[in-house]
C-alpha cells in the first residue's frame, strides 16, 4: 500500500493518540484502585504503577505534540477518561490498568513494526516511542505482583 508522507505522518499521530488514550485508561483504573486500598498498599500502587503510567502518559503526549508540530499537522488535545465504576474491586481495577497499559504497548509495537516512524518519522519520534514503551514495559509484571499480595 502506498501513502503520501502527510498520510503516513497522520497515521503515526492517530496510532500514538490511541496508545495515549489507553495509557489514560490505565491511569483512571489506578486512581480508582488507589481509593479502595489501605494506605500501605495504596502507597505501593503509587510507587509501582502510577509513576510509570504517569511518566509514560507524559512522554507519549510530548512525543505526539512535538511530532505534530515538526510535521505541520494538528496535535490532538488529550483528557484523562473518567474513572471506572468503583464497584469493580481493587484487584479488577489493577488488572484493568495492566491490560490498558499492555494495549498501549501493543499499539506502539504495531507502530514501530509498521516502519512508518522510519519512513516518514524522525529520530525524536522514534526515541519518544521507545521511551514510552520502556516506561510501560514493567507495568504488567508489577501489577501481577501487587495483585498477588493484596490482602496479605
Amino acid at each position: 500500500m502506498t501513502y503520501t508522507t502527510a498520510e503516513g505522518r497522520q497515521q503515526i499521530l492517530d496510532m500514538l493518540a490511541d496508545a495515549i488514550d489507553e495509557i489514560g485508561s490505565a491511569l483512571a483504573f489506578i486512581g480508582e484502585a488507589y481509593e479502595q486500598l489501605d494506605e500501605r498498599t495504596a502507597e505501593r500502587l503509587e510507587a509501582e504503577l502510577f509513576g510509570a503510567a504517569q511518566s509514560a502518559y507524559g512522554a507519549a503526549k510530548r512525543t505526539h505534540t512535538s511530532f505534530a508540530e515538526r510535521s505541520g499537522l494538528e496535535s490532538r488535545a488529550f483528557e484523562l477518561l473518567p474513572a471506572p465504576a468503583p464497584g469493580s474491586g481493587a484487584k479488577a481495577l489493577i488488572d484493568g490498568a495492566a491490560e490498558a497499559a499492555n494495549r498501549a504497548d501493543e499499539l506502539l509495537v504495531e507502530l514501530q513494526d509498521s516502519m512508518l516512524p522510519v519512513e516518514v518519522g524522525d529520530e525524536e519520534l522514534r526515541a519518544g516511542i521507545a521511551k514510552t514503551r520502556e516506561l510501560l514495559g514493567n507495568m504488567r509484571p508489577r501489577a501481577r505482583e501487587l495483585v498477588r499480595t493484596l490482602g496479605r
